[in-house]
């Protein structure tokens, strides 16, 4: 696959040259990057990136090809990628497809040739900022600046849910699971389903008088992108659901919008956690789970109610990773425990999720 001469430039006015691989077009977001070193597929159709361009840390990627049965989702909700090296020639038995190939089907501009290592760094010490894909260098910086400047991601949420309901039905049933798709990985619904959940997949528009008309035994709040602060009416009707008082795990976005809608407040974080190698402390007995994470808000942990207790911090930068509630059968995680890709230390978070169903039933 031929490439082309392209352009970063960053908000802060610095500029890389790499060399774009397959799609061709500008492409604005906000720079982010990922210390993954694997899971490349989930990264690109995890919709927790909406409109944001992704630094993968890793120098190689596309090294085992495309394979659609790793996907998280159906869609690429990304603006645009950035790696040192594309591999163009995959070695593996479940490979369908060259990484390129797919990048340029899916319409994502990809710039490789790039120092992500010093790109990180930069991240690392200035913060996310704004950045654009352009392959022509820009006549006019100043323009290209104020362009970048005026730039926010707008209706994450409503962009990334589901248009319509559906259902994921085991092949033993023992409880219904209403999982509220504010972005949801497809992981998450495979775990749930594996423990014999059936699970129904609602908008991110739904009410809380729809989602208990299913009749549910436990609700399930999604991972999603965006500003926690965004969703005010998503909120609502999270507020009016945890009434209800209904067995409640949340992941990620959904964990940060069960703690808003119990008076808590979220604030944007420097350079956020992204990538399979997060460590996460169980305050309870202080043992460390590593974890994927994706997220670039945090709760402020000062704000949470008197009902809510912080179960997890993280390892490097003591944010809230977690929080369980003594007012409603309800905890949450920052984390992802389904770990797509990434370490599964904190898959027994489903477990505790299906106890508690059982508790209540």
């Amino acid at each position: 696959m031929q490439s082309k001469p392209a352009y970063l430039v960053l908000e802060n006015g610095m500029v890389f040259r790499g060399e774009s691989v397959g799609y061709e077009a500008d492409a604005v977001g906000e720079l982010v990057f990922t210390t993954a070193m694997t899971g490349y597929l989930e990264t690109l159709t995890d919709p927790s990136f909406f409109q944001q361009i992704v630094v993968q840390t890793f120098p190689l990627m596309g090294d085992y090809g495309v394979i659609p049965s790793d996907f998280e989702s159906n869609k690429t909700a990304l603006s645009a990628y950035i790696v040192r090296d594309l591999c163009q020639e995959p070695s593996n038995f479940r490979s369908e497809g060259a990484l390129g190939v797919f990048l340029n089907e899916r319409q994502i501009v990809c710039l490789t040739d790039i120092d992500t290592r010093a790109l990180t760094k930069i991240v690392r010490e200035v913060g996310v900022m704004n950045a654009k894909i352009t392959h022509t260098l820009p006549d006019n910086l100043d323009a290209t600046l104020a362009e970048l400047k005026q730039f926010r991601i707008k209706d994450a949420v409503k962009n990334v849910t589901c248009d319509a309901s559906s259902t994921l039905t085991p092949a033993e049933k023992r409880y219904r699971v209403a999982l509220w798709d504010f972005g949801a990985k497809k992981g998450i619904a495979d775990q749930l389903v594996k423990r014999g959940c059936e699970v129904i997949i609602m908008p991110a528009s739904s009410t809380a008088e729809e989602i208990l008309a299913l009749n549910p035994d436990g609700i399930m709040l999604s991972n999603g992108p965006g500003d926690p602060m965004d969703n005010p009416g998503i909120v609502a009707e999270v507020k009016k659901l945890m009434e209800k008082k209904l067995p409640t795990f949340g992941i990620c976005l959904g964990h940060q919008l069960l703690a808003i809608s119990q008076g808590a407040r979220s604030e944007k974080m420097k350079y956020g956690h992204r990538g399979a190698n997060q460590p996460a402390i169980r305050l309870s007995d202080k043992r460390v789970f590593i974890t994927s994470q994706n997220h670039g808000y945090a709760l402020v942990e000062s704000s949470l109610p008197e009902t809510a207790r912080v179960s997890f911090k993280n390892g490097n930068d003591g944010t809230v990773e977690g929080v369980e509630y003594l007012n409603m059968p309800a905890f949450t995680v920052q984390f992802h425990p389904e770990a797509s890709a990434g370490p599964l230390d904190t898959a027994f978070l489903f477990d505790q999720f299906i106890a508690m169903m059982e508790e209540n039933n």
